[in-house]
């Protein structure tokens, strides 16, 4: 006799009372909206689920799962379907004569019936299952990289502190965002074009949100008070109070984006406010019998007390107080243009307070934030100038703290031709991204000769980069035309920006209210509830360019130092497409010299994994960014200047030009080569090597130890790209392997 488990001997005997043919099928009765089967044969199989769980088999279960996947395809199945479903998976799993199946061989079967059945719900069935496949995968990612996180850190951005708990959650969720972005929003195509590093989209983690960098329109928000957080703030009356406020504005929108947040012509914003302060206060001095002059002089002091106060408390707050993403937001401000007293007063000021630096009486050192661009107008600010002693002023600050960065407004170019023709500035947002001319009336093109420019209170809403050397290399092994296959991926990023615009579009007013309801950005009076795709229609996309130097080094074994023709007739062809792709599309597309913070390191590996190693292509371990020339060139600051001022006007949508000063505190040499770059048109950076150290005070250029007291507790400070960052720290940096390695190299940069 033959010897059964108590499973196998049930089963058995339910193959004996229950026919599973088609033919003798068992009534099915409809419940609702669940199919009710009758008592049918005790089939006592166990079930193991994927996390190891076990449960009994119940073909409910399966009515449950064939009929959502019947509706992801519009289908309703009969009853009569749904009972030859049951009896064929029935069937199937006493066929098996097993005690226990495993969940996915019960997919199997399921998907097998159904392709008997109906093959499109079959499909369905099958995507699903490969969906959710997917999603555990995609979370596995997570949880490892979140785990990278939590117990190594992350230097993808230098301006994250990821040891701290607020930071590390925010970079977690970064992850998941990132994944889920990668799923939901792009097309196969473009991700085989991310994961082979052909395209690289930036700010992944963000992009489903929000929008990038902007010039942020606080004064209007100011202007007769505005609502934030759901409380009424009444316009300042004074300028600490201003100060304050300003603050909480700034810190409130720039943690509804990404990318950087400029607060243009803030010797302006503040001027009105320093007015009013010095009217209450002069009458307070007269109230306590002053003479009218005396107390003229008074209140002019306390206006200056509350400068010096305003200003050292924005380094305290911009430089310590993270935002809700986990970093320090990237906050611009831009000045000097300003003739009234105030406004000087404001601009002197802000660089005093900067120069002077924050921390330890004995151990002061320059705060990274806010960037200080100085407005540059060779009438105002040249020799015998009206406003020269402000270009004194400034350049003492940059030899001591490398800012302020310098924008010409008078020199050559786009953004000195709409300030000599409008008296519009054209503030970068962050460290370097421009934005292309948007017309009251006109739009992108002016209505009439009495249309203008709107500048303040725009934004970008992202930017993709093309990997040039890598394009060119799979042109030359495919035996393709190098501008063919570079079309390719021009039109694939054309294509993420439009539907970037059409997604963002459907988002509302309340992501921003500073932004989209209280007036931060222009057309931004929108009711809480309203779609934001109004306030679109000025915002510029970018597409961003990195690596000229090695595309170059690719084509022809030269440096553009050495040579450039062809990455400057490759940029050509650039700007042709994408004048083409604005006109074709209605869109503010913007071409932006990418500064490759951690990408600089990851394009070289992925150039390496598909074309291997190629001399100053990719044997070292980072690219040149954007369009300079390699920071190991032995060429003079003057050389330099020359050699990149080719690209200039190739790149509007995000540029800066920048040299090494070897020179120490030479305030001559940095004199002569900012007004040197203003005459060109330049927006330029002093870089100098920064270094304090911690224990004594004792400052240098680029020291490692210190000679005074021998401590190697230092702080240093590097121009990251346009902007400035530490590259130590505590023992530590913040910066990634890449750059360290590019920061090591660096002779001209």
């Amino acid at each position: 006799m033959q010897n059964y488990s108590e499973t196998q001997y049930k089963t058995a005997q339910a193959k004996e009372n229950f026919n599973v043919s088609k033919e003798a099928t068992p009534p099915v009765f409809a419940q609702g909206n669940v199919i009710k089967m009758p008592i049918s044969p005790v089939i006592s199989t166990l079930i193991i689920k994927k996390d190891g769980t076990k449960e009994e088999y119940n073909v409910q279960k399966v009515v449950n799962a064939v009929k959502k996947s019947a509706a992801r395809m519009m289908i309703t199945f009969t009853e009569n379907e749904i009972k030859t479903i049951c009896n064929l998976v029935n069937s199937k799993v006493i066929s098996l004569n097993k005690d226990e199946i495993q969940i996915l061989d019960m997919h199997n079967i399921v998907e097998s019936v159904l392709e008997e059945v109906n093959p499109n719900v079959a499909l369905s069935y099958r995507n699903y299952r490969n969906y959710k496949q997917d999603f555990v995968a995609m979370l596995d990612k997570v949880y490892q990289e979140s785990q990278k996180i939590m117990y190594i850190g992350d230097k993808e951005n230098s301006n994250s502190d990821s040891a701290l708990v607020s930071t590390k959650r925010s970079l977690v969720f970064n992850q998941l965002n990132k994944e889920l972005y990668k799923k939901f929003f792009l097309t196969v195509e473009d991700l085989q074009a991310i994961r082979e590093g052909y395209i690289y989209i930036h700010d992944m983690s963000a992009r489903r949100d929000t929008m990038n960098c902007c010039l942020f329109d606080v004064a209007s928000v100011l202007k007769g008070g505005f609502e934030m957080g759901n409380l009424w703030y009444n316009e300042p009356k004074t300028l600490d109070v201003a100060f304050d406020v300003i603050g909480d504005i700034v810190m409130a929108a720039a943690s509804q984006q990404y990318g950087g947040f400029t607060v243009p012509e803030v010797d302006k914003i503040l001027a009105p406010y320093a007015e009013k302060t010095y009217k209450k206060e002069f009458e307070r001095y007269i109230s306590l019998g002053l003479s009218f002059e005396q107390a003229g002089i008074e209140a002019v002091k306390d206006v200056q007390t509350n400068f010096e106060q305003g200003f050292q408390g924005w380094e305290y707050k911009f430089n310590t107080v993270a935002s809700s993403r986990g970093d320090y937001p990237f906050i611009t401000v831009t000045t000097g243009l300003g003739k009234g007293k105030y406004e000087k007063m404001a601009t002197m000021t802000m660089l005093k307070i900067r120069m002077n630096g924050q921390g330890k009486k004995e151990c002061k050192k320059p705060v990274l934030f806010p960037k200080i661009v100085f407005l540059y107008d060779e009438e105002l600010h040249g020799k015998g100038g009206e406003l020269h002693s402000l270009f004194e002023a400034g350049i003492e600050c940059s030899k001591k703290a490398m800012y302020p960065d310098w924008l010409s407004l008078t020199g050559e170019g786009y953004v000195a031709s709409m300030y000599k023709k409008y008296k519009k500035v054209v503030s970068p947002m962050g460290c370097r991204a421009f934005l292309s001319p948007w017309y009251e009336r006109g739009g992108m093109k002016p209505a009439d000769e009495n249309d203008e420019p709107v500048f303040v209170g725009r934004f970008n809403i992202g930017a993709v980069s093309l990997h040039l050397p890598m394009i060119y290399a799979k042109a030359k092994k495919e035996s393709k035309d190098f501008y063919q296959v570079l079309d390719y991926y021009l039109e694939l990023i054309r294509k993420i920006h439009v539907r970037t615009y059409d997604y963002l579009g459907e988002l509302r007013a309340s992501i921003n209210p500073l932004a989209f309801c209280e007036g931060g950005f222009y057309g931004g009076h929108l009711n809480f509830h309203d779609k934001i795709k109004p306030a679109l229609k000025s915002a510029t996309a970018s597409f961003g360019i990195t690596a000229l130097n090695e595309l170059q080094e690719l084509h022809n074994g030269k440096s553009i130092a050495q040579d450039g023709q062809f990455a400057l007739e490759v940029m050509e062809y650039i700007n042709k497409k994408i004048n083409e792709f604005k006109e074709q599309d209605g869109y503010l597309y913007a071409i932006y010299g990418t500064p490759a913070e951690s990408l600089c390191g990851l394009q070289i590996e992925q150039f390496r994994k598909k074309y291997g190693i190629v001399e100053h292509v990719s044997d070292r371990g980072y690219v040149s960014n954007s369009f300079h020339c390699h920071v190991s060139e032995n060429i003079t600051p003057i050389q330099k200047q020359d050699l990149e001022k080719r690209f200039w006007n190739l790149l509007n949508g995000g540029k800066i030009q920048y040299v090494k000063y070897p020179i120490s505190y030479n305030t001559k040499a940095i004199e002569t080569l900012v007004e040197r770059a203003m005459d060109f048109g330049f927006y330029e950076g002093v870089n100098l090597s920064l270094a304090y150290c911690d224990d004594c005070g004792h400052q240098e250029l680029a020291m490692d130890v210190c000679p005074k007291c021998g401590s190697k507790n230092l702080t240093k400070i590097e121009r990251m790209n346009g902007y400035l960052s530490y590259s130590r720290v505590k023992g530590d940096t913040r910066l990634n392997e890449a750059k360290m390695e590019e920061i090591k190299d660096r002779v001209s940069m």
